[in-house]
């Protein structure tokens, strides 16, 4: 076999779907994190596809994303980005359908396709190390017709993040590593997630997959047919007068499920890749701290370029503050979030920025829609 020839069917598949609700306040269901400029002014959606591009033309490139509004700001973002790549999910069903969506189009293009995937809110580096990793891990997917998940060294104890428990090596690429999958793991409990940080062979789960087109929709077939199904009556119809009307109907019958659960933890013809690289998933606004440039007194400064924003500090250290228009004084109160936009003020401990979800699910309850 060519060595090289999974490089002519490698695809990307975006996921560009989620609302971001810890990166509440600035992160809202008009705009969420993906399309908001938190690093280098660029957003995380322009950060991901600009990866994709130092390795694949832009025919290549693929999103899955949740409406139309959405699929506007990504082309206002990213001329280049071919609309017809870009596919809308007429309602929001989770990462299984979108996999397998976006999989459907992919296949139906090339049936030897083998896709990369990678959720729009992610930051990663060394560049080359992540594309090296990615690319063994495409070749050893399309050879040897397997689905791969991406395990990360997990840097601290997680709460917020799944964990894949990893088996016995079975290949080497490229001086990257594949052990057979042993399980996944729900989010742990603190007490846990010290246990598999600690430990060698549990690893973060980055929500991302590598896999042959064809391979996924087998595996959904076996392991979750109420989403293979509904699959197969949109492609019928794809490229046709009724193609919009069909994706509709079929996709609000879809199950509301991860792909985790719909296949990953089912599936035995599954490896880990152990990337080494460092990765961050952009869930909270911790982690945009933690990436961000500081101060000299460990700050993270974030000018809403609204008019009128400052910030006057007397013996704040470790602190992310976000102005959006207004004065923000801040005395001696160290580790805290403080995020200010026209329709609401987030204040809270650096170390809870993870439970800024309750405050959405507070609001969603309170039918607050304007704040959301």
């Amino acid at each position: 076999m060519n060595s090289d020839a999974y490089k002519e069917h490698l695809y990307a598949l975006i996921l560009a779907g989620g609302g971001g609700t810890r990166l509440w306040p600035k992160s809202t269901n008009k705009t969420p994190k993906q399309f908001i400029k938190m690093f280098e002014e660029k957003t995380l959606m322009q950060i991901t596809y600009k990866r994709f591009r130092k390795i694949l033309s832009k025919e290549k490139i693929f999103c899955v994303t949740v409406s139309d509004a959405y699929k506007k700001e990504i082309l206002k973002e990213l001329p280049g980005f071919l609309p017809e790549n870009i596919i809308v999910e007429p309602a929001r069903r989770e990462t299984g359908p979108a996999h397998g969506l976006g999989a459907s189009y992919i296949y139906k293009k090339d049936p030897d396709a083998v896709i990369v995937t990678e959720a729009a809110d992610r930051l990663v580096k060394p560049i080359p190390t992540y594309l090296k990793t990615l690319k063994a891990a495409a070749k050893v997917a399309y050879e040897d017709r397997v689905l791969i998940a991406i395990g990360v060294e997990a840097r601290y104890p997680h709460t917020g993040l799944g964990h894949i428990k990893r088996g016995i090596k079975v290949k080497e690429e490229n001086g990257i590593n594949f052990f057979k999958l042993d399980k996944f793991v729900e989010k742990p409990p603190l007490n846990l997630a010290k246990k598999y940080t600690a430990s060698p062979n549990y690893y973060w789960n980055a929500g991302q997959f590598v896999w042959r087109a064809d391979t996924l929709l087998n595996s959904l077939a076996t392991h979750a047919p109420e989403i293979k199904n509904h699959l197969d009556d949109i492609v019928l119809f794809l490229g046709t007068k009724d193609q919009e009307e069909q994706l509709k109907k079929s996709y609000e019958k879809m199950p509301k499920i991860a792909i985790d659960y719909a296949i990953a933890e089912k599936e035995k013809n599954m490896l880990v890749c152990v990337a080494d690289f460092f990765w961050t998933d952009i869930g909270d606004w911790k982690e945009v701290w933690e990436n961000s440039k500081k101060d000299h007194l460990g700050n993270v400064i974030i000018d809403g370029k609204e008019p009128g924003g400052e910030i006057i500090n007397i013996d704040t250290s470790d602190a992310l503050i976000h102005t959006n228009g207004r004065l923000i004084a801040v005395i001696d109160i160290d580790n805290v979030i403080v995020v200010d936009t026209k329709e609401a003020l987030l204040v809270c401990s650096k170390s809870k920025a993870q439970n800024v979800k309750q405050i959405v699910n507070r609001l969603k309850e309170q039918k607050k829609e304007e704040y959301l």
